[in-house]
């Protein structure tokens, strides 16, 4: 959606759809559930709390994959560390139900090697192993990690052993980049420019730079000027011995759209009642329904409620001076104080949160309140998703 055209609108009176997270935690039709959002709203909590409650709840057998280098995900469900690998989460309250929660968070370089296990020969594997480029890209490379998190959404989906993977996106400068960095990244390693340095390779041998200069001239001087006639060469030899892989890149980055796209999964956005933080989340939300993703709604974190919200934050100010004025006590006139400024907060994101709805009076939402500190443990997580799944 244009931002200029979001930003443009006004806010609207209507109240926005309430949003039933507990049938989508429930529905044995929904397999995988996306958290998305702008960074520091909340998605890691969000995710985690949804998964917790999906086991708890709804006796479900669950698995939470975050990508949050903070490792808040780990303390929060009690474990000392996640890795690659799904750990059971032990201590829940799942004797009712009969459900389990498994957590992991993503190791991009692991996740890349194992790729290239499935793929490619013991010994190409090797070859491509001990490569720089290669070295490079498994660890630092733009948009790496998040089409590993696909990469590793799509092995876990086809393993069959969940009925609900919960994703936890990754913290990108703009949450597109989840939905771009898989297309992105496979005409990378698709792309003609790389198809350029591998075709040495298949002439018979000649040198990258032979080959280059017999058919280039200039080119290749300004190539291996730029980038350094080691890089071409480390990078030509590592395309060679990716070669078998390419087509596999680009169909795992088809099927991971198709997956997306499917009615068994779910993004949910996550967004604070702030500005920025809601406008990311119309415009990710026209992406979503531009690319024909099951939208399901939005979750708005940290939303300020008074205790008495039909006393407006004007009633309250002038009851606040009148009751000075008579010389009242003045434990009620700060109280009083204390409840004009925070409706008027709520006031405000109400606002905010009202030009999302006028933007997309169908994508139902749920408000979250705000915690008086920061989750840590399950009994945080409970708490997060019993409001997250009050209608």
């Amino acid at each position: 959606m244009n931002r200029a055209r979001y930003a443009r609108l006004v806010p609207s009176d209507n109240v926005a759809l309430p949003l039933d997270v507990d049938r989508i935690l429930a529905d044995p039709g929904v397999r995988i559930v996306v958290c998305c959002g702008a960074g520091g709203v909340g998605k890691t909590t969000t995710a985690a709390a949804l998964a917790l409650r999906a086991a708890e709840e709804h006796g479900r057998r669950t698995v939470v994959l975050t990508i949050d280098p903070a490792h808040r995900l780990a303390q929060s469900l009690g474990l000392t560390e996640l890795n690659n690998t799904p750990r059971q989460v032990k201590g829940i309250d799942v004797e009712a139900s009969g459900g389990e929660l498994h957590a992991m968070m993503l190791d991009m370089k692991r996740t890349f090697d194992d790729v290239v296990l499935q793929h490619t020969d013991p010994a190409r594997a090797a070859e491509i192993f001990a490569n720089p480029f290669y070295a490079a890209m498994s660890s630092t490379f733009a948009g790496t990690q998040e089409y590993m998190a696909m990469e590793k959404l799509g092995q876990l989906h086809a393993r069959g052993e969940w009925d609900l993977i919960v994703v936890d996106t990754p913290p990108s400068r703009s949450a597109l980049d989840f939905l771009d960095a898989p297309a992105r990244l496979a005409r990378f390693l698709d792309g003609r420019m790389l198809r350029l340095l591998l075709a040495p390779a298949r002439t018979g041998g000649r040198s990258m730079f032979s080959f280059v200069t017999a058919g280039f001239g200039m080119f290749s001087k300004v190539v291996q000027k730029v980038l350094g006639a080691q890089l071409l060469s480390d990078l030509s030899g590592f395309v060679a011995a990716l070669d078998s892989m390419f087509g596999g890149f680009r169909q795992r980055a088809e099927q991971t759209y198709r997956i997306l796209q499917a009615q068994e999964t779910a993004f949910l956005l996550v967004a604070a009642p702030e500005p920025d933080a809601v406008r990311e989340a119309a415009y990710f939300a026209g992406r979503l329904q531009d690319e024909r993703m099951p939208l399901a709604g939005l979750v708005l974190n940290r939303v300020h409620r008074p205790a008495a919200p039909e006393l407006g934050p004007d009633e309250s100010l002038a009851a606040a001076d009148r009751l000075a004025e008579l010389g009242g006590h003045d434990g009620t006139v700060d109280a009083l104080r204390a409840h004009a400024t925070l409706a008027h907060q709520a006031v405000r994101e109400q606002r905010v949160a009202a030009r999302f709805t006028a933007a997309f009076p169908t994508v139902p939402v749920a408000s979250v309140a705000a915690q008086p500190a920061d989750v840590h443990d399950i009994d945080g997580l409970r708490t997060i998703g019993s409001l997250a799944g009050q209608e």
